[in-house]
């Protein structure tokens, strides 16, 4: 008897807990919203702009130049960039696809340091200000305390130049139409 409630009530529970589920995912898909209603970005987010000219500045204040070398990019240019190392010559540089990438909603940007002598490098050991650390890793922790999320951090493709501010939102949530505030 004891045996037969107990089933009948972790039953009840599983079918509870399955129409949950269901209502859910409803609840979630009617919210989110229709891309062709929300228009894809064109340009960095100004949150991003405006860290991105701090980071600028505050490296400087340490001596440090530093260069970016991309920003928003179209889907267009993240596809082009994809196919190299795979159907175009190069290197694998990402593997993120057109739309898969911050990037893609001017959430991110990458950088590079420039020399005493006018060059562009990805030196990550340079100390070009001679305080004996490393003005890539000087450049990093700026950025961090600016928001910023760093792409050396990852765990899986280690992406050096890359900074990104995602403003919590996942790719696929931005994929379907959210966007972070205009401001701070």
């Amino acid at each position: 008897m004891l045996f037969r409630q107990l089933r009948r009530f972790i039953v009840f529970l599983l079918v509870i807990a399955t129409f949950g589920l269901i209502f859910y995912q409803y609840i979630h898909f009617i919210e989110e919203p229709d891309l062709t209603e929300v228009p894809p970005p064109t340009a960095l987010h100004p949150v991003v702009a405006d860290k991105k000219d701090q980071l600028i500045s505050q490296a400087a204040d340490k001596g440090i130049n530093v260069v970016i070398t991309q920003d928003f990019r179209s889907i267009e240019e993240q596809d082009a960039l994809y196919e190299k190392g795979r159907t175009a010559e190069g290197n694998i540089v990402t593997h993120a696809k057109g739309g898969e990438s911050y990037h893609n909603f001017g959430l991110a940007i990458d950088f590079a340091l420039m020399s005493v002598d006018g060059q562009v490098i990805w030196d990550m050991k340079y100390d070009g200000n001679g305080n004996s650390k490393e003005d890539w890793m000087e450049v990093v922790e700026i950025a961090k305390d600016l928001g910023f999320e760093w792409g050396g951090d990852w765990k899986q493709f280690k992406d050096y130049p890359h900074l990104q501010m995602d403003f919590g939102l996942s790719i696929r949530e931005l994929q379907r139409g959210k966007r972070p505030p205009e401001t701070e």
